[in-house]
């Protein structure tokens, strides 16, 4: 017998663009508090440093009105949806060159295009010509939202000091990032706990029948972020207090762990 493939979360076009619209703005603000010092510190990813995470960060931007502008691709429906796009290996690594020249400049550059074609880029009938198959629109639109809180977490991780997350931001980002888990390792026997955001059950085990599952796993939305993309392990978040988990199963989501690829 087949599996049922779990119906995909819907995302309210006008929700995403004023989220991303958010985001992006709260990262140009801390740009343009960056002192020259800052930009040359040591960024929490390996080998970059803050000023080419800048860099990064307005290729993602860009990437919205990039693949605009190219010839639309031949397919009539999508290959790609959000789960396959954040499990895929590599993913958001090449979904944009990183921009040249100052950071700061290409930030508010990519921020100025995206503006002017955000209303298009959330349409759900359109379709887009991504490196991993063709995705709609707002499907690609809503990973820039999941780029951009991660990214604009990286910058406080490096700063050591907050850079401000839109709080439908944040929601989309680890929604998007538990969703693909519970694709990723199907199953009723553990549910991931994110409040307020989301919980969603997943790996494989005996299922229950009333109730919670037997195994839970809890963690706050920054913790989960980190936890999902590989910033933070099980061990660290677990010693914190931070990530607490219960029943016989809990343990096994840190195998499936991070989820972004």
């Amino acid at each position: 017998m087949c599996a049922v493939r779990r119906k995909s979360r819907a995302y309210h076009p006008d929700r995403v663009r004023d989220a991303l619209l958010a985001q992006v703005e709260h990262v140009r603000l801390a740009a343009h508090a960056l002192t020259p010092e800052q930009l040359a510190r040591p960024a929490a990813l390996p080998g970059r440093d803050v000023s080419s995470l800048l860099a990064h960060i307005a290729g993602q931007i860009d990437a919205v009105p990039r693949l605009l502008a190219q010839p639309a691709p031949a397919a009539t429906r999508p290959a790609l949806d959000l789960d396959e796009w954040a499990v895929h290996p590599g993913a958001g690594i090449g979904d944009a060159p990183e921009a040249a020249g100052d950071p700061v400049e290409a930030i508010d550059a990519a921020a100025e295009e995206l503006d002017a074609v955000l209303e298009t880029a959330v349409r759900e009938d359109l379709l887009l010509p991504h490196r991993f198959g063709p995705m709609r629109g707002l499907d690609f639109t809503v990973t820039r939202v999941v780029e951009l809180v991660v990214h604009s977490d990286d910058l406080t991780r490096s700063l050591q000091s907050p850079v401000r997350l839109d709080r439908g931001a944040l929601a989309i980002a680890v929604r998007v990032l538990a969703d693909a888990l519970a694709a990723k390792a199907p199953g009723n026997s553990t549910e991931l706990r994110v409040p307020p955001f989301v919980a969603v059950q997943c790996l494989p085990g005996p299922r229950h029948t009333r109730g919670a599952p037997p195994s839970v796993v809890e963690a706050d939305p920054i913790t989960w972020l980190r936890l999902a993309t590989g910033r933070a392990t099980w061990a660290q978040t677990a010693a914190t207090g931070r990530l607490r988990a219960s029943g016989e199963r809990a343990i096994s989501l840190a195998g499936q762990l991070p989820v972004l690829g």
